[in-house]
């Protein structure tokens, strides 16, 4: 990457944003050198913010490959129920590239860890144009920077379906291991479950990242769940 200047805010204590300022702190802080243009890596957005970009056009359907997200109102709504996301903008304008961090749906049985414990990595994704140059890397690093995540379980959940196979040229196994490659570089391992999507296809994987401060019996309660069991369940027997 090239430095990046950061945006500046203006308030000060006594303004009603002044708390955000805190929580928002240095929007960019790195930037990407492409043929396409300058991206510029943001994350701790807020919805005003978001709101000032354009989503690529090209996050759509393609032949054997859908984008994950083709509306910004997708991501605005995460920002808005407390989900973390770090976007790659080119030109300070357009939405090149996302990650997206956010509570599990409650009717998976993720949830039943509760809320303030567990977090679900929803979503990578980079406009095809801008692969290859490190962008979904930096996302996550933002993502992962944020200290409170040590006090959370991540997990991921990869089913081969949603892969843009065609595009890539690779193989199955190949995009696979890709994947998991650049997963493993945040701390995430391969975590076996009965969880019935990912049972579907031997490819599909799950990940789990265990915050260094995760208390040992969340750690437990998580282990019985990825097959669907309490752990209560099992010391009732």
């Amino acid at each position: 990457g090239i430095k990046c200047y950061s945006k500046e805010r203006t308030e000060m204590p006594g303004d009603q944003n002044y708390h955000d300022h805190f929580l928002w702190r240095k929007a960019i802080s790195e930037c990407i050198e492409t043929k396409k243009g300058i991206v510029s890596i943001e994350s701790k957005l807020t919805l005003d913010r978001i709101q000032e970009l354009i989503l690529a056009s090209d996050f759509k359907s393609h032949e054997r490959y859908r984008s994950i997200y083709t509306k910004r109102k997708t991501l605005e709504h995460f920002v808005k129920n407390g989900g973390s996301i770090a976007l790659a903008i080119l030109a300070n304008k357009t939405i090149i590239g996302f990650a997206v961090l956010d509570y599990p749906n409650s009717k998976e049985r993720w949830a039943r860890l509760g809320k303030n414990n567990i977090k679900e990595l929803k979503a990578v994704e980079v406009l095809r144009e801008f692969r290859n140059h490190g962008i979904a890397q930096r996302l996550l690093s933002h993502l992962f920077s944020d200290p409170q995540l040590e006090q959370k379980i991540v997990y991921l959940t990869a089913c081969s379906w949603t892969w843009d196979l065609h595009y890539s040229g690779l193989s199955v196994q190949a995009y696979r291991n890709m994947l998991m490659n650049l997963y493993t570089g945040f701390r995430f391992t391969a975590s076996r479950t009965n969880e019935p999507n990912i049972c579907l296809k031997p490819e599909n994987f799950l990940m789990v990242r265990v915050g260094q401060k995760v208390p040992q019996k969340n750690r437990e309660d998580f282990k019985w769940l990825r097959f669907g069991l309490n752990n209560n369940d099992l010391s009732a027997d």
